[in-house]
């Protein structure tokens, strides 16, 4: 599985596009273009054997590392527990108060605005980090 960082990404197919999100674009089916910051990649043959096709757009490391803090510190976990972009709010404890408390934490720490509706849609720390880069990427546009 490759992987990358990017300010600007779009996956633009042959046959079909769907949009998830601004700036990102995927296809499962035919074969697609990458092009990231105006680059333009070789196209990407998507086989009829591999069932999906996912691209992700990552938050910067030193985001996923402040939320990962800050959902320590929400949740009273114990020093030297593991918190990573997969960990789960639900597997560590939270529950929907403790969410709410995490993601007011986010907005104090970072500046930001969480809408209800893109708070109910984060179950994980990467989850988290994903939406504040973009708010933050949004925010100096």
């Amino acid at each position: 599985m490759a992987s990358f960082t990017a300010t600007s990404f779009s996956l633009t197919s042959f046959n079909t596009t769907k949009t998830l999100v601004p700036g990102c674009r995927i296809s499962n089916s035919g074969s697609a273009l990458v092009s990231l910051k105006g680059r333009t990649f070789p196209p990407i043959i998507l086989q009829s054997r591999v069932p999906r096709f996912q691209i992700a757009c990552a938050a910067k490391p030193e985001t996923v590392e402040k939320v990962c803090d800050i959902v320590k510190k929400q949740l009273a976990l114990p020093d030297g527990s593991t918190v990573t972009g997969d960990s789960k709010f639900s597997a560590l404890g939270a529950d929907s108060l403790d969410t709410v408390e995490i993601v007011m934490g986010l907005e104090e720490e970072f500046g930001i605005s969480v809408e209800e509706e893109s708070a109910q849609n984060i179950s994980t720390v990467q989850d988290a980090a994903d939406m504040i880069d973009k708010l933050l990427e949004s925010k100096s546009a």
